[in-house]
């Protein structure tokens, strides 16, 4: 089952209410998913751990509801 970009937004900013988030769908299928987002709470951390926030937010759906997701992150300038 697809899942809306809205939500995976909605999820995003839930966690990281800073987050300045832009989604757009790859495939124009609702599966495939290119998530930038911006957030303060990066600042400091290796890339990788700003991908295990995002990640967390999306509370275990990745590989689920939502199949692939390409993500960038970046502390705010």
């Amino acid at each position: 089952m697809a899942m809306p970009a809205a939500e995976i937004e909605a999820l995003i900013r839930a966690a990281l209410p800073d987050a300045q988030v832009t989604i757009t769908d790859l495939a124009g299928d609702g599966d495939h998913y290119a998530a930038h987002v911006v957030s303060a709470a990066f600042t400091g951390k290796p890339r990788i751990a700003q991908h295990k926030l995002v990640y967390a937010a999306l509370g275990g759906r990745m590989g689920g509801e939502l199949h692939a997701l390409q993500l960038t992150t970046a502390v705010p300038n």
